[in-house]
């Protein structure tokens, strides 16, 4: 019964990490509109509409690694 216990305080856990983790995504997405950045794909075409944020990608891919090296260098 034990196992139980443990299993499911780390789903809550996962689970309100995941919930801080969108409301953040959603409050950055207000005060930085990150994801509409020229050179961003959009192709529209009828009822149908394809997105691809390559630019998007590339600055985030940017932050992160700049970010992950600041906290990580010794």
């Amino acid at each position: 019964m034990d196992n139980f216990t443990s299993l499911a305080r780390i789903v809550m856990i996962a689970g309100a990490l995941l919930f801080a983790a969108g409301a953040l995504l959603l409050l950055l997405g207000k005060i930085f509109p990150l994801g509409r950045l020229p050179g961003d794909i959009l192709w529209q075409r009828g009822n149908f509409s394809f997105y691809f944020p390559v630019v998007t990608c590339i600055v985030l891919s940017l932050l992160l690694t700049l970010l992950l090296n600041i906290i990580w260098r010794r």
